[in-house]
């Protein structure tokens, strides 16, 4: 939504009132997503539930709030009544205020002659109503947080509301509107960040707008922590295939999904494959249903670049420490792993397309050939017949992609030439190599070749005759000076590739995978950036993915309940390990025959959990299952109901607020026990709650070890093996690798074009440009007395046009370099001032006076052969 163009504003006239969020924003135009720079406030984007209605006014969704119902039995049944019901006849009173209606009543209410509706407990009802901001101007709206009972009544009398700009407690009797859900305030964008009410409005906005950059990668992955929005996303993008109809699945290729529809028809559903967006990265949709399924109306068949199981998925799941390491995060650096590469965790394709026409020039026209004029046949080797690239082909700059030359002009012959052509015949044209070559610092492999011709496309530009369209995609890793970022606006560019075995490992030997600096937090204010990386790690050890809603998302109350339980699993799987070592020790088994940890451990639980009633084929295949049973048999054996700490049904994860605290108590209670041995199982059995914490917390600060509810643990030197001396946040976070990627933004040169009137070279990596050089910069080596280096960097590196040729003559043959000349720029503002008819003389310490320009020593200009008074005149004329 934009507020400039025609009818609008202008950015500079834009005042700070234009730009900033306004209450009827609310529910229409998301308050966070919005550009940095000189379009904040005037470019906005619509809110989740908002949408645009016939006149062109932005509405936005609110659930109708009733003080009244009708008359009928079906209405009024179960409702309490706001007032007395008084039979309008005999004023009789039916029923009193405050009464709750059964069957009865509502049939002796509805029997009644005129009365058609009658007053009863507000309440929201399932519709839906959408509304302009003027419509809802003067309406006192409940916020969707407020808490109803089954019949959707409020249960507080005075719920929190807002009317116009201002919040207030209103009267339940006053409400006319509900919100329909805690997210319609902020935009798509916004509400795919987890935790967003904990972080700063200014990198929330940040986080919103990265998301889009985004780089779709090789291997998506789903947030382990999400908002529940991540579906919706990917499915409404249009780049996921969804079923039309429902029906069954009969063929899976990689280009195509076949259904048989239940009427009989067979549609066919093609695949987009390997295609170039305009970001130049890869669009590649590969099926996720397989032959035999049945799918109904809108099931996902194929995810798309970025989604994984329908599921928007913009990065990486990854293990990220909040430490400094080594001064490698300074300034908002990452630290990455070496197996982030390896594993081609951030890999993506990018397609750039590369374009050459032949067009028809005054001297003839151009040509599309293999036959190009002073080219060795090693430069043709992947050309084929007509000139063009074979597919497949790796390419690198300079190569010829397309061959293509160009008719030169004519020189005027002498008579000498003319004679000879006369004599000899017709000589070969004169032609210049124009071919289409990969540009400096490009790479990769062909993947499509398109020509397009005036035979087949009649509507090719005027002038034109054929067109040539080379795509090359290559592969990119992870690499130092890529910018990556969280979704909570914590951006950071890569300093450094760490060795594997140097990045530091968890208790168990696992090493992180991403370091951040811890500073970068508190200052920016986007705390939920460690809540998402407390309740991924939760979610990560107990396998469950998480889905946190925007304003209606877990408490923290709720991620250290997580926390526990994911330290009590983690527990119970270490203790069940040793206890199947020591069987195996017990039953005297060669350790050659064992390969590892697992393979014991899976004897073990097998032959423990089998006669419990638990399916082996799940234990064996399924670690989650087999990691949750252990922890249930384990609180059994500890005298818990797992049922009580742990939700029901494996993979559910609604507890309850008692099973939370519940779960905290057990973990202090195994961790006091596993880190003080005086203290035993009936020790602390009585002890609960607060006390049981603050006894947790003195040995926590004796030992040096963290609380299982904390998000931290003990790490090591992945260099020295020793432990770091405080313990350290470590949780799994989304990371996403940006689209401003330092392959696209390196570069080098030594020579290349220089500017025509300032002679010095020119900027950008498109123009093949130099560094520039401001007025800061000189400050900087004048400060440092760095004299020779600063007259180089504004004489001989820039505009002291004899002086730089000279200079890399003399680097070449390995000389003495000369001391500088005068700067063109000199010459330049020389010049401008003689223009201005002010008699500018530059005096050498010899006191002569230097000339620049056409100075009267140079030689006159050479005589035409012809005079230009008489037209057509041709005569030799004498010297």
């Amino acid at each position: 939504l934009s507020a400039l163009g025609p009818g609008g504003l202008r950015r500079e006239r834009a005042g700070f009132d234009v730009r900033d969020v306004h209450h009827s924003h609310y529910g229409r135009i998301c308050p966070v997503e919005t550009p940095e720079g000189p379009n904040i406030g005037l470019i906005g984007s619509m809110a989740s539930y908002s949408r645009v209605n016939d006149f062109g006014f932005i509405e936005t969704a609110y659930r109708q709030v009733h003080n009244e119902v009708e008359a009928k039995p079906s209405a009024l049944l179960h409702r309490t009544l706001a007032a007395d019901v008084i039979d309008p006849e005999t004023e009789e009173v039916i029923a009193e205020r405050g009464a709750v209606i059964d069957a009865d009543l509502a049939e002796r209410i509805s029997d009644v002659e005129g009365i058609e509706h009658v007053r009863v407990k507000p309440f929201a009802s399932q519709e839906v109503v959408y509304l302009t901001a003027d419509e809802e101007e003067n309406a006192s709206i409940a916020q969707a947080s407020s808490t109803l009972n089954a019949l959707g009544e409020f249960q507080n009398p005075r719920p929190s509301a807002r009317r116009s700009k201002n919040f207030e407690f209103a009267q339940a009797n006053q409400i006319r509107y509900m919100d329909v859900s805690p997210k319609q305030i902020v935009g798509v964008s916004a509400a795919l960040i987890p935790f967003l009410e904990h972080d700063d409005a200014n990198r929330a906005l940040m986080g919103s707008n990265m998301q889009r950059q985004a780089v779709p990668l090789v291997r998506p992955d789903a947030p382990i922590v999400g908002t529940g929005m991540e579906y919706q996303a990917a499915v409404d993008s249009g780049q996921v295939l969804i079923a039309r109809n429902p029906g069954e699945v009969v063929s899976v290729t990689g280009a195509e999904v076949v259904i048989q529809e239940e009427d009989g028809t067979r549609r066919v559903y093609h695949l987009r494959k390997y295609n170039r967006s305009n970001q130049s990265t890869c669009i590649d949709q590969h099926p996720i249903v397989f032959k035999g399924d049945r799918v109904e109306r809108g099931t996902v068949l194929a995810d798309s670049s970025s989604t994984q199981n329908g599921e928007l998925a913009l990065g990486q799941n990854v293990v990220v420490a909040y430490m400094s390491w080594e001064g490698g995060n300074f300034e908002d650096a990452i630290l990455v792993s070496e197996r982030m590469v390896q594993e081609d965790k951030y890999t993506s394709i990018h397609i750039e397309k590369h374009e050459v026409d032949a067009r028809e020039t005054k001297l003839g026209p151009e040509e599309i050939t293999r036959d190009i004029p002073n080219v060795g046949e090693d430069a043709l080797k992947d050309l084929d017949e007509e000139g063009i690239i074979r597919i497949g082909a790796e390419v690198s700059p300079g190569d010829i992609l397309v061959g293509k030359i160009t008719p030169k002009g004519e020189t005027e012959l002498t008579p000498e030439e003319k004679l000879l052509r006369a004599i000899f015949g017709e000589k070969a044209r004169e032609v210049k190599d124009s071919s289409l070559k990969l540009p400096h610092g490009e790479r990769g492999k062909v993947v499509d070749v398109k020509v397009l011709d005036r035979e087949e496309y009649r509507d090719l530009p005027a002038g034109v005759e054929k067109i040539v369209r080379v795509s090359v995609a290559q592969r990119r890793r992870l690499t130092e000076g890529d910018k990556m970022a969280g979704r909570h606006g914590n951006k950071g560019v890569i300093s450094k590739v760490v060795p594997i075995e140097d990045m530091p490992f968890m208790e168990d030997g696992t090493p992180v995978d991403i370091i951040l600096n811890p500073l970068g937090v508190p200052g920016r204010m986007n705390i939920g950036q460690i809540l998402e990386a407390h309740l991924g790690w939760a979610a990560g050890r107990l396998g469950f993915m998480a889905e946190t809603p925007v304003f209606d998302g877990a408490k923290e109350h709720e991620i250290a309940a997580e926390l526990a339980r994911a330290w009590l699993i983690d527990r119970a799987w270490n203790v069940i390990t040793r206890r199947a070592w020591d069987l195996m020790e017990a039953e005297d088994v060669e350790p050659e025959e064992i390969l590892d940890d697992g393979d014991a451990r899976l004897i073990y639980i097998i032959n423990w959990l089998e006669p419990l009633g638990y399916d082996p084929e799940s234990l064996y295949q399924n670690q989650v299952y087999a990691r949750h049973a252990c922890l249930a048999e384990w609180l059994r054996e500890l005298g818990y109901e797992p049922t009580s700490v742990m939700s029901s049904a494996y993979g559910e994860r609604r507890t309850t607020f008692e099973a939370n605290e519940l779960a905290v108590d057990i973990a202090l209670r195994e961790w006091i026990i596993h880190h003080d041995d005086d203290y035993t199982h009936d020790d602390l059995r009585a002890i609960a709650g607060e006390e049981l914490l603050e006894m947790a917390q003195n040995i926590s600060n004796l030992t040096g070890w963290p609380l299982p509810t904390t998000g931290k643990q003990r790490i090591y030197n992945g260099k020295t093996g020793e432990p770091y001396d405080s313990p350290v946040t470590i949780g799994i976070v989304q990371m996403l690798k940006l689209h401003h990627l330092v392959e696209d933004k390196v570069h080098a040169r030594s020579t290349g074009p220089y500017s025509l009137v300032t002679q010095q070279p020119l900027g950008g990596k498109a123009q093949f440009g130099g560094q520039r050089f401001g007025e800061m910069e000189v400050w900087a080596l004048e400060a440092y007395g760095a004299a020779y280096t600063l007259q180089e960097m504004l004489t001989v590196k820039s505009d002291d046009v004899s002086g730089r040729v000279k200079t890399y003559e003399a680097i070449v043959k390995g000389e003495e370099i000369q001391s500088p000349g005068v700067p063109e720029s000199f010459r330049v503002l020389v010049k401008e001032l003689q223009s201005l008819a002010l008699s500018v003389e530059v005096i050498n310490e010899k006191n002569e006076v230097i000339q620049f320009g056409k100075e009267e020593t140079e030689e006159r200009l050479p005589k035409l052969g012809f005079s230009l008074n008489v037209p057509g005149a041709m005569s030799r004329t004498s010297e």
